[in-house]
């Protein structure tokens, strides 16, 4: 499996405006290999993030292509600084 990382700081006030980016991610569920998603804030900070789960690694890159410039569009609107973005590869003990 693997997962994305997207963590964003925005000017406060903002928390409804991530919720509806959130909302906008909806269409991920129909999306090849996708498992779930996560979403979180520090709302006295105005921290924001979301963490998706793939099964593979394609699927994940494959989203991103077809989704991600939209996303950060609308992300880019909202931010007061760089957005950080990582892909990790998820390990689960058995």
């Amino acid at each position: 499996m693997y997962a994305q990382l997207f963590m964003f700081k925005t000017a406060p006030g903002k928390r409804s405006e991530t919720e509806k980016l959130a909302e906008a991610c909806a269409p991920l569920k129909a999306m090849n290999g996708f498992i779930r998603a996560t979403y979180f804030g520090d709302y006295d900070n105005n921290e924001y993030g979301s963490l998706y789960i793939w099964e593979t690694k394609e699927d994940m890159e494959a989203a991103l292509k077809d989704i991600g410039p939209g996303m950060q569009e609308a992300t880019n609107a909202i931010v007061i600084e760089p957005p950080f973005r990582h892909l990790y590869e998820v390990y689960e003990p058995r």
